[in-house]
Order: structure tokens, then sequence, then C-alpha cells
């Protein structure tokens, strides 16, 4: 598996994260609408003034030469239901090369170690067939769990305001992957 540095958002990383995410590829999976410079810097400004108040924990994906690949994202963390979001995008160029599941070990342990969640759950609109695939690969996830999460399914197809797929990550499953014969971590 690849390696990767999880850093928290710095203003000198917003150029290449505006780069990165005006592809089309990944702008039109992400359903970004055309943006600037000035846009992403406040995007990042944001998401850091989130983590301070505990709601969301932003990372940037750095590769092993300290390249940006990508961003990922715990959201909408919530301590009552035990549970988070998870988003991730991997720039165009990283595409296909194991950042996806690195990113997501990488992140999943803050999600169970770090802040003692049970459930991260993780959605893709029913259009985006390849954040669907990418997300079929992880060999610690439970696929298509919306009957068993309904007000969670019900909040993302909201948010989205399109139809969705939910499935989840579950600490139990997570450890068990970590702990296994194969272990990647």
């Amino acid at each position: 598996m690849k390696n990767v540095i999880l850093l928290p958002h710095k203003d000198e990383y917003c150029e290449e994260i505006f780069r990165l995410s005006s592809v089309p590829a990944v702008k039109d999976a992400l359903g970004l609408p055309d943006g600037t410079l000035e846009d992403t810097i406040r995007f990042s400004r944001s998401v850091r003034q989130e983590e301070k108040s505990g709601t969301r924990v932003p990372r940037m994906i750095l590769n092993e030469q300290n390249q940006l690949v990508g961003l990922t994202d715990l959201m909408f963390i919530d301590y009552a239901k035990n549970s988070c979001h998870i988003g991730t995008w991997i720039g165009h160029e990283y595409w296909g090369q194991g950042y996806n599941e690195a990113s997501k070990v990488a992140i999943l342990k803050i999600a169970f170690e770090e802040l003692g969640l049970s459930y991260v759950f993780a959605g893709a609109r029913t259009v985006n067939i390849r954040s669907q695939k990418a997300q079929e690969k992880l060999p610690f996830i439970s696929l298509h769990v919306e009957a068993e999460f309904p007000e969670e399914h019900q909040a993302l197809e909201d948010k989205e305001k399109q139809a969705c797929v939910l499935h989840v990550f579950r600490k139990t499953d997570f450890e068990n992957y970590l702990e296994g014969p194969d272990a990647h971590a």
C-alpha cells in the first residue's frame, strides 16, 4: 500500500488544491462550480474553522514525495450518534495508484482511534460510478447500508439533492482489517 501523510490545510497548498480540483474529471465528480483560487482559499479557511469547532477534520493527502494528491475529510461529526461522514477526492493524475485506500486507512485511524467514533459513513451520488467503484474496492467497508441507516441515507440525499448510495466503515471491521494476516497498518 502507498504511504501517505495527512496534514491540516494550509494556505500555501491552496494553489495546488485549486489546480487539482479544477480538472474536469475531478470537478464534475465533486459537483463543483467553476471557481477561483480565492474560492479555494476561502474553502480551506472555512474547513479549518469547522475543525476548531469540532465538527470536521479536514486533511490534505501528501504522497511520499510530499506532493499534494488530494483531500480527505471527516465531516458532520456527531458524538451523540458516535458517527461522521467521510469525503475524499484524489487528483486525476494520481488516480489508480492506491492513494484512496491509503488515505482512507489514515483518516479512519483518526476517526476510530483519536475521536473514538464507531461509524464513518461514505456516500456517493448514484451517477458517480467511479466513486462507488473506488469504495467497493476497500476490504473494510460495508456496502449498501441504506436500510440499516435510513436517516443517514435521507440526510445524504437531501444534502446532495439527488439519489445516493450509502456505505459505512465500522470500527470493528476496520480494527479486524488492521489486525488481520494481511495487515496494511
